[in-house]
């Protein structure tokens, strides 16, 4: 059965980092786009970061120079680099690869 699985969510203070993990049984990561959405209490879910299938990465702006998209195809894994985290990063955080997607990772960052 095809499916993604998110870690490395938490709690962490502003100005911190984490770093999610998605890893997926059974798709071959080096053939599909992939990325990070995430979605705030009472928000709409955004997508924040891409990774095309040639490697093409792109950010939503609220993001830009804070997050980095990445993946290790072999270990069919997709990475969220966040540095410089502020409160407003709250949100659970869910991975897509090509159609399928993860359940997410609660992300909470405090003042």
């Amino acid at each position: 059965q095809v499916h993604l699985v998110e870690s490395g969510g938490g709690l962490v203070q502003a100005g911190g980092s984490l770093k999610l993990s998605c890893v997926g049984s059974e798709i071959d990561f080096r053939l599909k786009s992939a990325g990070w959405y995430r979605q705030a209490p009472g928000k709409q879910r955004e997508l924040i970061a891409t990774i095309a299938a040639g490697g093409a990465k792109d950010y939503v702006d609220s993001v830009k120079g804070r997050f980095t998209i990445s993946r290790d195809s072999a270990k069919r894994t997709l990475f969220l680099q966040m540095n410089s985290l502020k409160s407003e990063d709250t949100a659970v955080y869910s991975c897509f690869v090509g159609a399928v997607r993860g359940q997410g990772t609660q992300v909470t960052v405090s003042e």
